[in-house]
């Protein structure tokens, strides 16, 4: 009698199981990401409360981590890990157990080499041969409560033929403490058609973009990137044969209303170089932003936008001046497909931009061995060392990247040796217009969720007061210090 009175209730109790299991193993996939993103939410939330904790003093310079350091075997349960070969990879903690499989079955397991010049290679232990090797699926990134922080996001591919200056006066003789320990004075700037192969990928396979591939397809990426020439330049800007002291100049000019009426323009031209970024309008601005430009630094986005949009105060074309560097920021996956579009003088294939024609957005006198592509390293070292904000722990940590304008301070710091910044945002930007070019209108500046405006505020302040730059912070500050160079 017991055991019928129990046949029933364990008979019930069985056929949910295989129910409920059947049911799960049968469910679309995307069903699940839910289900995982919304037991991830409370972690998110969680881990935005400890970001709020964060001071200052970690908004800059923060990353002291050691430079070219292998990943080495963890043992610590708390940070799980998977291996590649001998090498093991950190798996951030909020990692969906999902990601972990992935990463864990099916990553061809295969041994890492980093060579002399930088170059990740793949190869056997003592021939150091090339070996069969494939790209990990990609991560979804909605896997990720927050940015994810992985053991190797702190190495770089380096510089094989790095600047080397003489300038006594230079930036990188900087006794500052802090900028000392963030600054790479090799690290690789541009991108060639070499420096990507699957080991590479791998690596740059678990960074969002700007900074890496997450969630990319391999092939589209490297069909745009095998079409970068070599450099024929291994330096962006030259010592200027008149400076007997060696030095390289610089002048940076954002477009921030704080120009308007400054009267900066003659200042800013007689720099050695200048740089310029984004909706660069020149035309009739000349007294207070100047008209030479030597760098030109864009995105397929920013170049695209600035015709319609800068027409009303009479933008027409981006500066051409005589052998202009263009300087280009993939910053998402439409970027690598305006680089096919560009380099095969076709339109582009795919993407945002499909079927535009790249080469009609540059002047007649475009040189394509002139036109230099941004290195996913060097944008992630800026992110890390730099500018790594508290919005990498909230939920929208996906969207956050420097400002264009940010991305081409740092490329001024890593090539000149005097930088002098104009058209910068400031503590007291309320007081300007949001562009210089708005001279008959008042503008705010929108703090939107994909950069951190306090944090570049803080950052130019601080680059300034440990004299690395000079930033011109408005009238007042001009007749405090004078006019001088």
């Amino acid at each position: 009698m017991i055991h019928r009175r129990l046949l029933r209730p364990a008979l019930a109790v069985a056929l949910c199981v295989f129910f409920y299991a059947f049911i799960w193993t049968n469910l679309p996939l995307q069903f699940k990401k839910q289900t995982n993103s919304k037991a991830g939410s409370v972690t998110a939330q969680n881990e935005t409360s400890k970001a709020a904790e964060m001071d200052d003093k970690h908004q800059y310079f923060t990353r002291n981590l050691s430079e070219d350091k292998t990943p080495s075997n963890i043992t610590d349960d708390k940070q799980r890990s998977i291996s590649i070969g001998s090498t093991a990879i950190k798996l951030a903690k909020n990692t969906n157990p999902s990601v972990t499989r992935i990463l864990t079955n099916k990553v061809t397991k295969a041994k890492v080499y980093q060579t002399s010049a930088g170059h990740i290679t793949t190869g056997d232990d003592n021939t150091g041969k090339m070996v069969n090797m494939t790209a990990i699926p990609p991560l979804d990134i909605n896997s990720f409560a927050k940015a994810p922080e992985w053991g190797f996001e702190d190495t770089y591919v380096r510089d094989p033929h790095p600047r080397k200056t003489t300038c006594q006066q230079s930036l990188r003789n900087s006794k500052d403490e802090e900028f000392q320990k963030s600054f790479i004075p090799d690290i690789q700037l541009f991108m060639q058609k070499n420096h990507l192969n699957l080991s590479v990928w791998n690596k740059l396979a678990h960074f969002n973009n700007p900074f890496g591939f997450m969630g990319y397809n391999y092939s589209v990426v490297q069909d745009s990137v095998k079409l970068i020439p070599d450099l024929k330049d291994f330096q962006l800007l030259p010592v200027p044969p008149t400076d007997k002291e060696g030095c390289i100049r610089c002048a940076v000019v954002g477009t921030g209303g704080i120009l308007n009426g400054s009267r900066k323009g003659k200042e800013i031209d007689s720099h050695d170089y200048v740089f310029r970024v984004n909706g660069a309008v020149l035309k009739g601005f000349e007294e207070d932003v100047g008209n030479k430009t030597s760098v030109y630094v864009h995105t397929a986005h920013s170049l695209t936008s600035a015709r319609p949009t800068l027409k009303q105060y009479g933008f027409t074309d981006i500066p051409a001046d005589e052998g202009i560097k263009y300087v280009f920021i993939p910053e998402g996956l439409r970027d690598y497909y305006w680089l096919q579009g560009l380099y095969q003088k076709t339109k582009v294939p795919g993407g945002q931009f499909r079927n535009y024609r790249p080469l009609r957005n540059y002047p007649a006198n475009f040189d394509v061995s002139k036109f230099y592509v941004l290195h996913p390293d060097f944008l992630r070292y800026v992110r890390i060392r730099f500018m790594l904000s508290k919005q990498l722990h909230g939920r929208y940590w996906r969207h956050y990247r420097p400002t264009n304008g940010a991305f081409t301070m740092f490329l001024a710091l890593q090539t000149c040796d005097i930088v002098d910044a104009y058209g910068f945002i400031t503590a007291d930007h309320a007081k300007y217009s949001n562009y210089y070019y708005e001279r008959f209108s008042k503008t705010k500046v929108i703090f939107f969720i994909n950069h951190d405006y306090s944090l570049e505020i803080k950052t130019w302040k601080r680059l300034h007061d440990a004299n690395i730059i000079r930033l011109y912070q408005g009238k007042e500050d001009t007749q405090k210090n004078g006019d001088k160079i």
